[in-house]
């Protein structure tokens, strides 16, 4: 396991502490929002302009970090918001205030991304990419099931006690932030000229890409408009009959899927090829969203979460790996950043698409057209080159 080395294991670890702290909140948050008179319009208001600061400023800070040629300190800043945000929401209730500690919250994950991505993608080959990118989703991925577990653990013993939990959020958040300063920049920097970098300057890198990552994001984006939030999956869950323990059950199971099979889903990748890797996730995921359409009963649920769980472990690192495999070294923090903005920002569209078909024709009409569009597009990625 050479391939993992100091500053993958201490990005990895950096990312498990984070997201325990936010998943802490995650099944909690809609809750709270409400007991301090948000209305469902202003928390969906709070979500979609939170989001869109996220994707936007991916782009931004990933291209800054290549022209400064550093990346440590966009990673240890990024973490630190979003460790500083998780206490602040439980200060004041005042609807300005929430909308700023969630926004710094998502800022700092849009100032980390493309750098830390950059980072892991030096750390490995061609050859290790998929294992570099899947364990540290594995990692990443375990917090989203401790998160949620000391959530419910301690929500048991202190019923509506949210202030509190929001404050023991920062714990885990403050270890990520230590955890930084393990860090160092691979290459020494020259100190650059200063260039002026205008907010949606990493907008040119599009048509200044290579033509296989053209073709290759071009594909994942259309993908990404029609992949809605989780939230509709559990929501079907939810009437389908299942109680708020079982869904939230389902839930933590499907991360604890993630969790396991990323790292070896990244060494299949890495013999297999990341391309078929990824369309086999793709044919997971229709598989899940048809099966919302006829699944009833826990057990039924259980099985498309196990799936689905696959399906997340087959997808997210490996498209990142595949992203870093096809695009050079220097640009690779913009290039990340430049995919992942323009995702954020398809993916807001997505779960507005969902939602109003949802609305007009039904769930099941919603989540077959899901599904159709995701075969599509798996025809399409069958022609894309192999990185």
């Amino acid at each position: 396991m050479n391939y993992l080395s100091r500053t993958v294991w201490i990005l990895s670890w950096v990312s498990l502490f984070t997201d325990t702290a936010s998943e802490m909140l995650y099944p909690i948050m809609p809750i709270y929002l409400k007991t301090i008179g948000f209305s469902i319009v202003l928390i969906g208001v709070l979500e979609g302009f939170a989001e869109a600061t996220a994707g936007l400023s991916k782009g931004y800070f990933g291209k800054l970090s290549d022209l400064s040629g550093k990346r440590v300190p966009f990673v240890r800043f990024g973490y630190a918001l979003s460790a500083i945000s998780k206490p602040m929401m439980a200060v004041f209730t005042f609807p300005i205030w929430i909308f700023l500690s969630r926004t710094i919250d998502r800022f700092g994950k849009g100032i980390r991304t493309g750098a830390r991505d950059a980072m892991l993608s030096e750390e490995a080959t061609p050859q290790t990419k998929g294992k570099v990118f899947g364990f540290h989703r594995s990692m990443d991925t375990l917090g989203a099931v401790m998160g949620p577990s000391v959530a419910l653990l301690y929500l048991y013993f202190y019923p509506e006690d949210y202030i509190t939990l929001f404050l023991l959020a920062f714990i885990p958040g403050i270890l990520a932030v230590g955890a930084t300063f393990f860090l160092k920049d691979k290459r020494k920097v020259q100190s650059p000229s200063r260039v002026s970098t205008p907010f949606f300057s990493f907008l040119g890198y599009w048509s200044e890409s290579p033509r296989a990552y053209k073709k290759l994001v071009a594909g994942l984006l259309v993908f990404t408009l029609f992949n809605s939030s989780d939230v509709f999956l559990l929501l079907q869950a939810k009437q389908s009959g299942l109680d708020d323990s079982a869904v939230i059950g389902v839930y933590i199971f499907y991360n604890l899927v993630y969790a396991l099979f990323a790292f070896p889903v990244g060494i299949l990748a890495d013999k297999l090829g990341l391309k078929w890797v990824f369309i086999l996730g793709l044919g997971l995921f229709a598989s899940v969203y048809y099966g919302m359409t006829v699944t009833s009963g826990f057990y039924g649920f259980l099985a498309l979460f196990f799936l689905y769980g696959i399906y997340g472990s087959a997808t997210e690192g490996i498209s990142k790996a595949w992203i870093s495999n096809i695009t050079e070294k220097k640009n690779l923090a913009t290039a990340i950043g430049t995919f992942t903005g323009l995702q954020s920002i398809c993916s807001l569209f997505a779960s507005s698409l969902t939602g109003l078909i949802w609305f007009q024709f039904g769930a099941d009409i919603a989540f077959l057209t899901t599904a159709t569009m995701t075969v599509l597009v798996l025809i399409y990625f069958l022609f894309v080159p192999k990185p």
